[in-house]
Order: C-alpha cells, then structure tokens, then sequence
C-alpha cells in the first residue's frame, strides 16, 4: 500500500512572525525542509513539496523531490493543499491515499507516516489524523474518496477542517512530538536550546 501514497508537504509559507524561512533553520544538522523531505522518501517517492514564491535556497533542498508552486499562497493553507494534490495527481494516478505534511514539525519521522498508513490499513477508516496536545492535525492521511474535496479547498480552511466534518471516519495515532511546530524564534531557541 506504501506504493499507493502520496505525499503532499506544505512549504509555501512566508514565515511572517519568524522574520525568516522556517523551512531553511537549523536541527539537528539538517534544516528543517530537508529532515522532512528525506523521511518522506523514505516512505514514498510520490511526493510533492508545494512552494510559495521562489526561493533558490529553499528549492536546493528539495532537488529530489517534485515541487510545484501554489501562486496564491497568500490565501493560506487551504489553497497549497488543493495545488499540492492536484500537481501530485497529475503525475501520480495511481494513488489511493495522500499524507499531508507540513516542514515546521521537527520531530516527524518516517515512523510516524508508516503509522498512519498501518492505521488506515488496520481501521479502514478514510482519515487517519496525529493526536497531540488535545488536538488532531498532521501529518494526516486522507483516502482517495476525500481528494475532490481537498481539492476545493481555499483559504485558511486545511486538513482540520476536514477531521472535524467527518469526524465518524477519523482515526488518529499518537504522536506527542507533534505539538512541537516552529511558528515564532522563541519556538525555535526552545527546541535548540531545551529548558
């Protein structure tokens, strides 16, 4: 089934309350972009990176993987999705079920997309969200019959939007780790420099 996923990870954000790419800091000797990147592929080659505008250095980062460029970023998460997905199937027919990632959660592994592959496998249900810190969000899975509805989506709507609406076809595995996600420089000195 592993062969039937695809990944979609969001990197088109402009990083505004940071001042700088998130996509391009620093854990653990990698940024950020490339730990995700590489632990996709360890999953799945059917991935996609969706950028906002061009950025040379991000874009190095990636070389491995498929990128494609959502113009109306600005609009919000809803709208990466869509591009994201959209692009993926283009090139990807095959596809069953699509992960959809985001770069600023330091701590995802490869382990944890496997999770939600075996959930959904073991479940059958069409979404299999990460629980942490009281809340479910991504990395996420959605089957096949949730993509035309993915990608309809616009604005800041994303993936919760989705769990929340069909909530009887949620599952969810843990991933504690995942409520760690770098919005702001306070966030980033905490997961350098743990208290």
């Amino acid at each position: 089934m592993e062969n039937k996923t695809g990944i979609v990870l969001l990197a088109a954000g402009s990083s505004s309350r940071l001042g700088r790419p998130k996509q391009l800091l620093e854990f653990n000797g990698k940024t950020l972009l490339f730990h995700t990147v590489e632990q996709i592929l360890e999953v799945s080659t059917k991935a996609i990176v969706v950028m906002g505008s061009k950025n040379t250095a991000i874009e190095k980062e990636v070389n491995s993987v498929l990128i494609c460029r959502n113009p109306d970023w600005q609009k919000g998460m809803g709208s990466s999705i869509s591009k994201g997905l959209e692009e993926l199937l283009l090139v990807n027919l095959d596809i069953e079920h699509c992960i959809l990632a985001v770069c600023d959660q330091p701590h995802i592994d490869a382990a944890v997309f496997r999770s939600l592959i075996e959930k959904h496998k073991k479940t059958g249900k069409g979404i299999i969200a990460s629980s942490y810190a009281n809340t479910m969000g991504t990395p996420v899975l959605f089957s096949r019959k949730y993509f035309t509805e993915l990608m309809q989506l616009s604005g800041n709507a994303g993936a919760r939007k989705m769990i929340e609406k069909y909530k009887k076809d949620v599952a969810s595995i843990p991933f504690e780790k995942g409520a760690v996600d770098i919005d702001t420089i306070e966030d980033y000195e905490q997961l350098i420099h743990p208290k």
